[in-house]
């Protein structure tokens, strides 16, 4: 079973499936499509089943043209019948992994996507998680479920878990180039995962379980949350102190050794870091280990949008002006520059805090001309951006897209509170925060 199904792995004949088609799995059925793998894609959404199918991409920064032109040469499908899962030869779990209302891992998308394709599994299968999760999450949650429908781990099923390893809008990394850490059950599992990947990641990093690449993602992104936190703090030390940050970073930062550059801003953004050190600090409590360094990053992070709007008070107080009533334009609601990714951005935090406090708050963003329903801020669904003018009371950078650069802040006649040390040369009523 095992050497049949690597050999249609190795060969490109394997069909893949993708569950999941957002930021993850999108661009990996393209990659797949390029080395000419034929690639079902399978959704829950029907908009992005419906613009596949049109050949359509629905994410700025991915072309419409390899969609279209894999879409009309047959080897691109994409479908809401989650039943069809028995065509692929490969099923890659692309899904997202959110908190719940406690903070806590929410695995819904995950467990129902399975439960929804075990009954067309087949003998000859493998599958690949690679949503961020917890340590434990393919052996304990994915495993058993697979077994019950009697299929073997490792004899009739391969199971691994390699995680996502995205990072929208870098024009220098992409799904091919970026190194993929691929774990197995056992370690037929793996020899299959690793065919899996083989011919269209250009470098891949086995380990030893899949616990161990579970954890791989949960270093990597809560190495970065921990670092963050501490300019974060440093930030509002320095700011007393009357010194800027941001001059101190690009200065440390001619320091050839020993240091690595981060930077502070409104809060944490995305998918992955916000969410994934609280996986790990869930997890560790089942072992008794209190994860306080990681918790204390989480809180400092979770508290910046808060310490904006105390700066949106204060700035606003020079000018003899009150938050309440204020009307505050908002540059900036994707969570990072230059793409239409705005899933946890902290821009929407410091927009309702502001709104709480009887501020009008409006906002613009070039990537994201109209607001899409979430499940925590819903009710901005449907606003849209307007355009940057002096007719408001204050203007904050969030976000510091390339389209800002050409945006005098003296040109608006009205105080700019940058979070992002984007105006730092700038002439005008530029303010820190």
């Amino acid at each position: 079973m095992k050497i049949e199904l690597i050999n249609k792995l190795n060969s490109g004949e394997a069909r893949i499936g993708i569950i999941g088609l957002g930021y993850v799995g999108l661009p990996l059925a393209l990659r797949y499509l390029e080395v000419g793998y034929p690639v079902l894609g399978l959704d829950i959404d029907p908009k992005k089943v419906e613009s596949i199918k049109a050949g359509e991409s629905y994410i700025r920064h991915i072309p419409s043209r390899p969609l279209k032109q894999a879409v009309q040469q047959g080897r691109l499908e994409a479908s809401l019948d989650f039943s069809r899962a028995g065509e692929a030869d490969a099923l890659i779990l692309c899904v997202p992994t959110p908190l719940d209302k406690h903070r806590e891992p929410d695995l819904t998308y995950v467990i129902n996507s399975l439960e929804e394709i075990l009954p067309v599994m087949r003998p000859g299968q493998v599958v690949s998680l690679e949503s961020t999760t917890y340590p434990g999450t393919t052996d304990e949650e994915l495993c058993p479920r697979i077994e019950s429908a009697g299929l073997r781990i490792g004899r009739d099923v391969f199971l691994v878990y390699s995680p996502e390893r995205e990072d929208p809008g870098n024009p220098g990394f992409n799904t091919r180039n970026i190194p993929k850490v691929c774990g197995g059950i056992t370690r037929d599992c793996l020899e299959t995962g690793m065919a899996l990947y083989g011919r269209v990641i250009d470098q891949l990093v086995p380990v030893s379980s899949t616990r161990t690449a579970e954890a791989v993602k949960l270093m990597e992104n809560i190495f970065r949350s921990v670092n963050i936190a501490l300019v974060n703090e440093m930030k509002t030390a320095f700011m007393k102190m009357g010194i800027d940050i941001f001059e101190v970073i690009r200065a440390a930062s001619t320091k050839p050794f020993g240091y690595m550059p981060f930077y502070p801003g409104p809060g944490l953004g995305g998918h992955c870091i916000p969410i994934d050190p609280f996986y790990l600090t869930w997890k560790a409590r089942e072992y008794d280990v209190a994860t306080r360094f990681i918790e204390l990053a989480g809180e400092i992070n979770t508290s910046m949008p808060y310490f904006v709007v105390q700066r949106v008070m204060e700035v606003l107080n020079e000018f003899d002006k009150s938050l309440k009533g204020s009307r505050i334009l908002i540059l900036g609601l994707a969570y990072k520059p230059d793409v239409d990714d705005d899933r946890e951005s902290p821009t929407y935090k410091i927009m309702q805090l502001l709104e709480n406090k009887g501020a009008d708050v409006y906002y613009n963003d070039p990537f994201v001309p109209v607001i899409k329903p979430s499940r925590e801020y819903a009710h901005y669904a449907g606003r849209k951006s307007v355009q940057v003018s002096g007719e408001f009371d204050l203007v904050i950078l969030c976000t510091a897209h390339r389209d800002y650069r050409d945006l005098d802040p003296s040109s608006l006649n009205v105080p700019v509170l940058d979070t992002r040390g984007f105006f730092a040369d700038s002439p005008g009523k530029v303010f820190r925060a």
